[in-house]
């Protein structure tokens, strides 16, 4: 016996490509596939099916981000998953020690290496600088604490993971949770992130050169002053109105400025230089060529950092 086709019934009926038990005689068109009354879908002339109707957004303007690439659906998606990130390590942090823990030896930002006691942990021992004698010349009691110039170049980016005080992540986070969802509606996830890491990175390249060498750095703070500079950039790309963003940039280096001895300025500069650079390269990027134009860039960029960064610690060692 000969079957019925698909979206044809045994009597010679058409039915929905769906539902095969429902009869139509409506057709999609765009691939003329029957389609029953809940399968129909306005379209500019006639209904479409909604398959026809998945494909044809894939490719819309309306799925697209301002500056290229796939819109996200959830915004907020990103900058939750950052703030989860920090949350988790520092509550490692505060198990193991808080400011004494060895998390924080290992991911906070450190230009050199430090011989630290381990008696007294919160104190370390001035001149030496080096990992092979640290042990010997304190009678044991030494232990090292590895910098970026010992190879320790994680902590470029950790660093913008790690927090210590309480009230230092909480401030972190929500400045991330205001931003991050809003760069994130106009440029898209992968640019964001984009965007995020690189002003992190700038950050730390920053405090390299001009943060004194046997310091430690902490705190997503260059990362949200990058988030703030590419959203300057891109509202005057886009020349929306940027009071708002421009009041917060100026509450920020207030604090900075006031702050400057218990704040990394060089971290905040860095950061904020960094995004002003990744943003205008993903919104000033020629649309023929846009995605290249942008990732290449931002790829230069990141090499340049990383060129600095080597050329600094080539100067510490």
């Amino acid at each position: 016996m000969t079957q019925p086709s698909d979206g044809q019934a045994a009597t010679g009926v058409p039915t929905c490509y769906r539902h095969p038990d429902r009869e139509t005689w409506i057709r999609c068109q765009r691939c003329d596939k029957s389609i029953c009354p809940d399968c129909m879908r306005d379209a500019a002339v006639g209904f479409q099916c909604p398959d026809c109707v998945k494909q044809a957004n894939k490719g819309s303007r309306q799925n697209r981000a301002m500056y290229g690439g796939e819109r996200s659906a959830d915004p907020r998606l990103t900058s939750y998953v950052l703030i989860g990130i920090n949350a988790v390590i520092w509550l490692a942090i505060a198990a193991t020690g808080g400011r004494l823990s060895r998390v924080v030896d290992l991911l906070a930002l450190a230009p050199v290496g430090r011989c630290g006691s381990t008696s007294t942990p919160s104190q370390y021992y001035p001149g030496i600088s080096d990992s092979r004698v640290c042990e010997t010349l304190t009678s044991g009691d030494g232990v090292w604490h590895a910098g970026v110039a010992d190879g320790a170049w994680w902590q470029l980016v950790t660093s913008a993971f790690t927090h210590v005080e309480i009230w230092h992540v909480a401030m972190n986070m929500f400045a991330l949770f205001v931003f991050g969802p809003a760069l994130e509606g106009i440029v898209g996830r992968a640019r964001f992130l984009a965007v995020y890491l690189v002003s992190a990175l700038a950050s730390s390249v920053m405090v390299l050169f001009l943060a004194s060498p046997d310091s430690s750095t902490v705190g997503a703070s260059g990362a949200l002053f990058g988030l703030l500079g590419a959203l300057l950039v891109t509202a005057k790309k886009a020349r929306l109105n940027s009071q708002w963003l421009m009041q917060n940039l100026v509450i920020g280096v207030v604090i900075t400025v006031v702050g400057w001895r218990l704040i990394s300025w060089q971290g905040h500069l860095g950061g904020f230089l960094g995004g002003v650079a990744t943003a205008a390269i993903i919104a000033y990027a020629p649309k023929s060529s846009r995605s290249i134009v942008q990732w290449a860039g931002v790829g230069l960029l990141t090499v340049v950092l990383l060129a600095l960064a080597v050329v600094r610690v080539g100067a510490l060692v």
